[in-house]
């Protein structure tokens, strides 16, 4: 659609050019909003609002700015109060390297001490993934936490390092406690796709309304868009290539299955013929 100057969230109608899944206007809205930021980290890690004093984003990109795919910076990394670091990222194609991937960045981030620091000094981090696909497919589930904790007892190791997936495929699996802190609702504002779907879902949530008003506003911007359309661009090329390579990776295993039953026949008449020859023998 073609947003006109005289028009606002609240009357604007049809699809969405560039919702929250395009990775640069998820990453523009909330460097832009320290508010919106604020509410989406207190629902994913069950936060009070008030608890959060400020939050900071680490690694910002100048908006509007020319990007290259090659250098732009997929996650965003937050302190928040100076006393968590947190990594967020919307990753919308399977690439099937998330489990490594996640735990690089937050590895990445927990390292974070200087010589001399004390160990015990090190902030707690949180690798939060918005995925578009599901993880484990005979484990789905909507929101995941992973911590390290003893294999045999489950006793949590360290509360410092956690890993959290939201399956934006899975919302329907959305448990109790995940409607509770709106970590649903969050997931449907994301995954809307005309602004009629999106005031349905942010309707009477102060924080959704204002991620839904930014949304219109980044979307207004030309030269932001400009940078979404080369990620939506970029993505589709992604997903395409992805789609090919496991095509291609099916087929191998199929034929090498083929091979490998044709291999077993011949190996099977083989035997059958040596046997037969043998019998033959013996009866000369």
């Amino acid at each position: 659609m073609t947003l006109h100057t005289n028009l606002s969230f609240e009357t604007a109608t049809g699809s969405i050019d560039y919702p929250f899944t395009n990775d640069y206007m998820f990453r523009a809205i909330l460097q832009k909003d320290k508010q919106v930021l604020k509410a989406l980290i207190a629902a994913l890690l069950h936060l009070k609002k008030e608890c959060i004093h400020d939050v900071v984003i680490t690694n910002p990109i100048e908006l509007g700015a020319a990007i290259s795919d090659k250098d732009f910076i997929l996650d965003i990394r937050v302190n928040l109060n100076n006393e968590h670091l947190i990594d967020l990222e919307m990753q919308m194609s399977n690439e099937f390297n998330w489990p490594e991937r996640s735990i690089s960045y937050a590895a990445r981030s927990f390292d974070q001490l200087n010589s001399g620091d004390e160990y015990k000094e090190v902030l707690p981090v949180h690798s939060i993934g918005f995925l578009n696909f599901t993880l484990f497919e005979d484990q789905p589930e909507f929101f995941a936490t992973y911590e390290l904790r003893n294999k045999k007892t489950g006793h949590l190791y360290s509360s410092k390092f956690s890993i959290h997936v939201l399956d934006l495929t899975q919302i329907d699996l959305a448990t109790e406690e995940d409607k509770f802190y709106e970590i649903d609702r969050w997931a449907k504002l994301f995954k809307a796709r005309t602004w009629e779907e999106l005031r349905m879902v942010a309707k009477n949530n102060p924080d959704l309304l204002q991620a839904s008003n930014d949304l219109y506003t980044v979307n207004a911007d030309e030269i932001i868009r400009q940078q979404a359309r080369a990620r939506a661009d970029a993505e589709f090329w992604e997903r395409n290539k992805n789609a090919k390579i496991k095509r291609l990776e099916d087929t191998i295993v199929e034929n090498q299955k083929l091979l490998a039953e044709k291999d077993a026949e011949l190996l099977r008449l083989q035997k059958e013929l040596t046997e037969l020859k043998t019998n033959r023998s013996s009866m000369t």
